[in-house]
């Protein structure tokens, strides 16, 4: 993820530029950072997630969003678009725009050389910011590895991994658990 050369802008600018750009860029605190085009393996990471998640929830109030929803992580400060997001029962959006999402339980980023770092530190930072977020899920493209932090009801969050073929990730806020088997299936260039 690289941060663009422009001036900083105010989060209407941003919105309003981000509304008709043919390409997707997020917003922090006035800068605003260019999304770096993803591999074949980031793409099907992230639908293969969405799938797994969408199936398991299909029967519930939960709805998963892949990659083209933005989340509001503060009014006029944040907003960055999840690879995957899932929020429970009604929506609520930011600043009255239904492309803006401020409630998810769970955001999913799968991580590339170029966005780990970010997803990581800063990107996971703000996203602690988020109310409603139970559970923020990081996808290795290289490994069979998911690594997950849960909120626990004190705040602190607790960090949990699952790696190779008979891995699972349990989410325990959806009670829904995701084989890594099942979702790295047929991924090119990762290993085990």
């Amino acid at each position: 993820m690289s941060v663009s050369a422009a001036p900083r802008v105010t989060a209407e600018e941003y919105l309003a530029a981000d509304r008709v750009a043919s390409f997707r860029s997020e917003f922090v605190n006035g800068e605003v950072l260019a999304m770096a085009g993803g591999r074949l393996a980031h793409a099907q990471l992230s639908a293969r997630v969405g799938r797994e998640l969408d199936h398991a929830l299909e029967d519930g109030p939960c709805i998963v969003t892949v990659a083209d929803m933005r989340l509001q992580v503060a009014a006029g400060e944040t907003y960055v678009y999840p690879d995957v997001m899932v929020f429970c029962g009604e929506p609520e959006y930011g600043e009255g725009h239904r492309e803006i999402i401020t409630n998810p339980s769970v955001v999913v980023e799968v991580l590339s050389e170029a966005t780990e770092r970010w997803d990581r530190g800063g990107k996971f930072a703000q996203y602690r910011r988020v109310a409603s977020l139970r559970e923020y899920v990081l996808v290795s493209q290289d490994a069979m590895r998911v690594e997950w932090f849960t909120r626990e009801g004190d705040g602190a969050w607790t960090y949990r991994e699952a790696v190779g073929p008979e891995g699972v990730v349990r989410l325990e806020g959806l009670g829904v658990s995701l084989g890594l088997g099942r979702i790295y299936r047929k991924v090119a260039g990762v290993t085990g």
